[in-house]
């Protein structure tokens, strides 16, 4: 099994700024993209950033210029920078890997984190 765990929430004030980490640690062979989702009050999970294990990224619009998604492929880590931090980032941000583990054959599984809540308020 794999595990991800996730750390750096908390609460901060309008324009500031966050930094995320979610490390994979178990059976690993390899793992694929590397992504953030958020899910705020009321409203469905959504895709925040991704990053590829060739380092390429992709964002949702409202965050392009303010976060940057990175990874760390020796240690199964990624991480989220967050910048300039508005009321309306405020949710539950979860990690997401797609990893590839060895049964019997190569096959890849997504697994999820257990999300870290990010709040945003004067």
């Amino acid at each position: 099994q794999v595990q991800l765990v996730e750390s750096g929430g908390g609460l901060v004030q309008p324009g500031g700024s966050l930094r995320l980490s979610c490390s994979a640690s178990g059976s690993i062979f390899r793992i694929n993209d590397m992504g953030w989702y958020r899910q705020a009050p009321g409203k469905q999970r959504e895709l925040v950033a991704t990053i590829t294990n060739r380092g390429r990224t992709n964002y949702i619009d409202s965050v392009k210029g303010r976060f940057t998604i990175s990874r760390d492929n020796a240690k199964n880590t990624v991480y989220l920078q967050m910048n300039s931090l508005e009321p309306e980032d405020t949710a539950v941000y979860y990690c997401n890997a797609g990893v590839v583990q060895i049964v019997d054959d190569l096959v890849e599984i997504d697994y999820w984190g257990q999300g870290t809540q990010v709040s945003v308020s004067p």
